[in-house]
């Protein structure tokens, strides 16, 4: 099947006439005298009335985003959105010194996402130690039970995070899985 290129002329049964404004690899965006802008599948049924090469790139934006955010997910170390809870948004953290000398403020959501990347990480570090061919079933249990650990010292960020299935949880909680 040949791909039509951007200004080819189409007769559709449903949609009447129309000009091919931009394509995907699945899809022609028409725009139709009758009907206005309509999305159809490459390969549906219409008659061709002027076919023009496609003489450009026929992947769309869209797909080229989706392309990215894929490859993006799978190499960094972010696998997830979180959320951060309603009632942080916006908020700032203030530390102030013991003296009142210094004081540093951050806005909240700067310093959930730096928690986030910690969490994020130790998770990619848990499934390389599982995955290693290197180590023992011993030492893979052992460095886990370190990683629980760090895991239970981070449970008082749970706050900020809106949902609790995104949690820190340490030794107490998995016993209960």
């Amino acid at each position: 099947m040949k791909i039509l290129g951007i200004g080819s002329r189409i007769n559709h049964s449903e949609y009447g006439k129309g000009v091919i404004t931009n394509l995907s690899s699945i899809h022609y965006w028409v725009t139709f005298m009758d009907k206005g802008l309509e999305t159809i599948a490459i390969d549906s049924e219409f008659e061709v009335i002027e076919a023009l090469e496609d003489d450009v790139d026929s992947v769309s934006f869209f797909d080229v985003e989706s392309s990215l955010v894929k490859i993006l997910e799978k190499w960094s170390d972010t696998h997830e959105k979180v959320a951060i809870a309603d009632k942080w948004r916006k908020g700032k953290l203030v530390l102030e010194s013991g003296d009142t000398t210094a004081s540093k403020e951050m806005p909240i959501d700067t310093f959930f996402h730096k928690i986030v990347m910690v969490r994020d990480r130790i998770r990619v570090m848990e499934q390389k130690i599982n995955s290693s061919k290197n180590l023992d079933d011993q030492e893979k249990i052992d460095l886990q039970q370190y990683i629980t650990r760090i895991y239970g010292s981070l449970t008082s960020f749970n706050v900020l995070f809106k949902t609790k299935s995104d949690h820190f949880v340490g030794e107490r909680g998995k016993q209960n899985f």
